[in-house]
């Protein structure tokens, strides 16, 4: 296990204690907890919005867009990166999803249900890993050069192509989904920390230098990240608890499309890697960061598309729920089947 830390190693314990303290949070504070639902600003939520910032930021500190002058180097697993990311990714989760929720799970769910699980999938497909896929990549030995010019060149391609495969998605299942609080939710919970992240990375590293930077900068803005995880987790549990403790199997129901969406892409990815011919330690991240989903992001987008106790951001929370076990056992795979 070594590489990573210790709350991303039990983040589904955490998940779980959160899903027990919203519950009881949304217990004890019965109608009194509509309050936070309704301190919204142009469709975006205000404690949300904070604490999705305090999550985002700090991820967003460490990526180098210097990185980017490397980026004809391993161009081919970029390539297939992009090519997965965009062009397959979203429309497969989407396709699953409409299996499983529309067709599967008809006799389970009711319409609207499987409607808003379809968008808070939908809303994770189209949203690859900007984090995490730095702990994959290292647990996988794969190329930390390729790995940042990876990130670097996704985080970009995700301003400019979020919002229309959300908009063209969502249409195919029947949401009406006004394009400016899509617009907006961009913004304001990836241009903003993108921007903020990127200047605070150059002015750090100009002033105080890169060993500075990463060795006492980045840990101390570590924790607030943790906290607003799972503050942020809390919340919604503290609004899904009635619908949880109603239906508690939809939890279940949830996590199979997405587990088998994950497990799918990453095979995809790993065997026309190597079927491209690309090295072990280009294919391997190439692998995970499409598997993975910018969990965050879809959490926020989903809160404010669809409210704190939708459908879809119940969908996205699943999300992270099963993301570590399922992307640890990849790891496992790829160490397996290295050449």
């Amino acid at each position: 296990m070594k590489g990573i830390g210790f709350f991303e190693k039990y983040l589904t314990i955490w998940v779980l204690l959160c899903i027990v303290a919203g519950i009881a949070l949304g217990a004890i504070a019965g109608d009194a907890i509509e309050i936070i639902s309704d301190l919204e600003i142009a469709h975006v939520n205000i404690p949300v919005a904070l604490l999705v910032w305090l999550m985002i930021y700090p991820m967003m500190v460490q990526i180098d867009f210097g990185s980017l002058k490397e980026v004809r180097q391993n161009a081919k697993g970029l390539g297939l990166t992009l090519i997965v990311n965009w062009l397959i990714k979203p429309f497969t989760m989407a396709f699953f999803a409409w299996l499983f929720f529309d067709q599967l799970y008809s006799a389970w769910i009711t319409p609207e249900q499987a409607n808003e699980y379809i968008a808070g999938a939908i809303l994770l497909g189209a949203a690859p890993c900007t984090a995490m896929v730095f702990v994959w990549s290292y647990l996988t030995k794969g190329d930390a050069n390729y790995t940042l010019v990876q990130v670097s060149v996704n985080d970009l391609v995700l301003l400019v192509l979020f919002v229309p495969i959300v908009q063209f998605l969502l249409g195919i299942t029947d949401f009406t989904i006004p394009y400016d609080v899509l617009v907006t939710s961009v913004v304001v919970y990836v241009v903003i920390p993108l921007a903020a992240g990127y200047l605070t990375n150059k002015w750090a590293i100009q002033t105080k230098g890169k060993e500075w930077f990463e060795h006492n900068f980045l840990p101390k803005l570590k924790p607030f990240s943790i906290i607003a995880l799972l503050s942020t987790l809390v919340l919604l549990f503290a609004f899904q608890g009635k619908q949880i403790l109603n239906q508690p199997e939809n939890i279940l129901l949830i996590a199979i499309p997405l587990t088998i969406q994950t497990y799918f892409i990453f095979f995809l990815t790993w065997f026309v890697g190597k079927y491209l011919k690309l090295h072990y330690n280009i294919c391997a991240p190439s692998s995970m960061i499409g598997a993975s989903n910018f969990f965050e992001l879809a959490v926020a987008v989903a809160i404010a598309l669809f409210g704190l106790n939708s459908g879809a951001a119940l969908t996205t929370v699943v999300g992270v729920l099963i993301e570590v076990p399922i992307m640890l056992s990849l790891v496992g795979i790829a160490k397996r089947w290295k050449y």
